[in-house]
C-alpha cells in the first residue's frame, strides 16, 4: 500500500501541472470553463451611471441567476472530468457558495457601511483585497500620473459616481449590526483621508480634477455624519454565529474544521508561541537586545542587506526553485522607515529584524508567479472570489516565517528567533478575538482590547489603526483572522504527509514546486489534487 501510494505521489503528483497544461480539456471540462465565464459575469451587480446596484430588486435577480447556474454546474458529471478539472469544478462551486452566503447571511451591502468605502490607496499583498470589496472599486494605487486624456475623463466620471453611490448606500443599509456600523464610521473617516491624500498627489498633474475629488470627499464626510447619527439606534449582533461560520468554512473556504476546532488551535498556538518565546528569551538572556534602526539610512541598509541575504538563502538552501523575479518582487515591497512614535506591531518587528517580513513576503512571490508563470487552468488564472485563496496565501506566507527559522535563517541571529514567536502569538491573539466576535460573545471593542493585551511586548497599540483594521476585517470576512495559522497548520500537515511518503527522497524545493504549481487554491484541494487525483475523500 505504501509503495503504490508513494509511486503515485512521485510519478503523478510532481508532474500533474505540466500534464494538465499540455492536455486538451475534456468535453465536460470545456463546458465547465464556459460555465465559469458565464458565472463570473453573472455574479457582478449591474452598474447604473457608474454605481453598482445593490438594491433588493437587483439582488433578487442575482439570486435567480445564481440558482440557474448552480443547477447547470450540478449537471456536469464530475466522473467525466479529468482530475485537475474536478478540482476546478470544486472551485466554481465554492465561488457560487460564496455569493449564496452573501445573499443569505453576510449581506455586506445592508449590514456593513465600510463596504461602500470604494477608494483604495494601496495594493494588497494577497491575490485580491482582503474581505469583500465593492464592485468597481477605485484602485488609486494603479494610477500612473500624469494620466492620458482618456484616463482623466474616466477618473472624473468615477469620482463623480461616489456621491451617488453613498446616496444608494443610505437606502441599502437597513441592517442592525452595531459593531460593523461602528467600524464603518472609522472606515469612512479613513476614506476621507485617502481622498485628501489623493488630492495632494493629483494637484501638480491634474488640478482640473480637484473639484471632483473635493466633492467625493464632502460626500464621504456627510455619509460618515449620517452613520454617526444612526449609530445610537443600532443594537444587533455583527457576527454570523457559529452555525453559519461552520457552513462558510466547509462550503466556501473548503476547510475541514469548525469554529470550535479553530478556537482550540488558536488557543494552543497562543500558548505554544508564548512558551517558546519565554524559552528563547531565557536562552538569549546574556545577549544584547535587538535594537531598532535609529534612522532612515540605517533602516535602508538593513532592508537591503536582508533582501540580498534572503534571496541567496532561498537558493543556497534549495527552498524554492530560483526565479529572476524574486528579488525585484520583494524589493518593490520593502516598505520604508517608520519613526518610533508612529510604529505599530509590524513596524516594530521590521525595525529590529527585516528578515521576518521578507519571509512573509512570500505573498509578493505568489503574485509575481501568478503574473509571470502559466496557471493550471483558466479557472485558476486570476484570483478566486470571496477570498477562497486565503488559507493558501496567508497560511503559506505565515508558515514561511517559522519554516525559514527551522531551516537556519537565523542561525547567526539568535535573538531574531524571539520575534518569530512574537509574530505567531499576535496572529493567535487576534484570531481568537475574531472568532469570539463571530460567535457574538465579544464586541469589537472587547476584541481589539484582548488582541492588544495578549500580544507580547505591548507592540499592538490598543487604539491604533492596525488592531482596529484587523478586527474590522475579521468581523466583515468570516474566517480571515484564523486563516494565517489554520492555513499554516494545513500547509505543515501536507508537508508532513509528503515527507512521510517520500522518506529520504523528500526534497523541500520539489514540494514547494508542487504546491506553487497548483495555483492559489485552498490547501485542502491542493492535497486532493496531489494525493487523490481530484477525488473527494469519502
Amino acid at each position: 500500500m505504501r509503495s503504490r501510494f508513494t509511486s503515485c505521489l512521485v510519478a503523478c503528483a510532481a508532474g500533474w501541472a505540466a500534464a494538465a497544461a499540455a492536455a486538451e480539456p475534456s468535453r465536460a471540462g470545456s463546458a465547465l470553463v464556459a460555465l465559469f465565464g458565464e458565472w463570473r459575469e453573472a455574479q457582478r451587480p449591474p452598474v447604473k451611471d457608474g454605481v453598482p446596484d445593490y438594491t433588493p430588486e437587483a439582488l433578487a435577480r442575482q439570486r435567480t441567476k445564481l440558482d440557474a447556474l448552480r443547477a447547470r454546474l450540478d449537471a456536469i458529471d464530475a466522473k467525466a472530468l479529468a482530475p485537475s478539472e474536478r478540482i476546478d469544478r470544486e472551485l466554481v462551486l465554492a465561488e457560487m457558495n460564496g455569493l449564496d452566503f452573501d445573499l443569505r447571511v453576510l449581506s455586506p451591502w445592508s449590514r456593513n457601511p465600510a463596504f461602500y468605502a470604494n477608494a483604495i490607496a494601496e495594493q494588497s499583498d494577497t491575490p485580491a483585497h482582503e474581505g469583500r470589496t465593492i464592485e468597481g472599486a477605485l484602485e488609486l494605487w494603479q494610477l500612473r500620473l500624469p494620466l492620458p486624456e482618456a484616463e482623466q475623463q474616466a477618473l472624473a466620471q468615477r469620482l463623480r459616481a461616489i456621491p451617488r453611490l453613498l446616496v444608494q448606500a443610505r437606502a441599502n443599509l437597513t441592517g442592525d449590526a452595531r459593531d460593523l456600523w461602528l467600524a464603518g464610521i472609522r472606515s469612512e473617516r479613513q476614506q476621507a483621508e485617502v481622498l485628501r491624500g489623493f488630492a495632494d498627489t493629483l494637484r501638480p498633474h491634474h488640478p482640473a480634477l480637484l473639484p471632483d475629488v473635493d466633492a467625493a470627499r464632502a460626500a464621504v464626510d456627510a455619509f460618515r455624519a449620517w452613520l454617526e447619527r444612526e449609530l445610537p439606534g443600532k443594537h444587533g449582533p455583527s457576527g454570523v454565529g457559529r452555525e453559519s461560520y461552520d457552513w462558510y468554512l466547509k462550503n466556501v473556504y473548503r476547510v475541514p474544521f469548525s469554529w470550535q476546532d479553530e478556537l482550540r488551535l488558536m488557543e494552543r498556538e497562543l500558548e505554544r508561541s508564548t512558551a517558546h518565546l519565554a524559552l528563547e528569551e531565557h536562552r538569549n538572556r546574556a545577549l544584547p537586545p535587538l535594537e531598532p534602526a535609529g534612522s532612515a539610512e540605517e533602516w535602508q541598509r538593513r532592508a537591503d542587506a536582508s533582501l540580498a541575504y534572503y534571496v541567496r538563502f532561498l537558493k543556497q538552501h534549495e527552498i524554492l526553485s530560483p526565479r529572476d523575479y524574486y528579488e525585484p518582487a520583494l524589493r518593490a515591497r520593502l516598505g520604508s522607515f517608520v519613526p518610533p512614535e508612529r510604529r505599530d506591531f509590524f513596524s516594530e518587528v521590521d525595525a529590529r529584524e527585516p528578515l521576518l517580513l521578507r519571509s512573509h513576503g512570500n505573498h509578493w512571490l505568489d503574485l509575481a508567479r501568478m503574473e509571470q508563470e502559466p496557471q493550471p487552468s483558466p479557472i485558476r488564472r486570476g484570483p478566486l472570489l470571496y477570498n477562497i485563496w486565503v488559507h493558501r496565501a496567508e497560511g503559506v506566507a505565515t508558515a514561511m516565517e517559522e519554516l525559514m527559522m527551522s531551516a537556519g535563517l537565523y542561525a547567526e541571529r539568535p535573538r531574531s528567533r524571539e520575534l518569530v514567536y512574537v509574530m505567531i502569538a499576535q496572529r493567535a491573539a487576534r484570531a481568537i478575538s475574531g472568532l469570539r466576535m463571530h460567535s457574538n460573545e465579544w464586541t469589537i471593542e472587547q476584541a481589539t482590547r484582548a488582541a492588544s493585551e495578549r500580544t507580547p511586548r505591548g507592540w499592538l497599540k490598543p487604539d491604533g489603526e492596525l488592531v482596529w483594521f484587523e478586527q474590522q476585517l475579521y468581523l466583515a470576512q468570516p474566517g480571515y483572522g484564523s486563516s494565517y495559522l489554520l492555513g499554516k497548520a494545513q500547509f505543515e500537515a501536507l508537508l508532513a504527509e509528503r515527507a512521510r511518503a517520500l522518506g529520504p527522497a523528500f526534497r523541500l524545493r520539489a514540494f514547494m514546486d508542487e504546491l506553487n504549481a497548483s495555483g492559489m487554491i485552498p490547501i485542502s484541494l491542493i492535497r486532493d489534487e496531489l494525493v487523490t487525483g481530484g477525488e473527494r475523500p469519502k
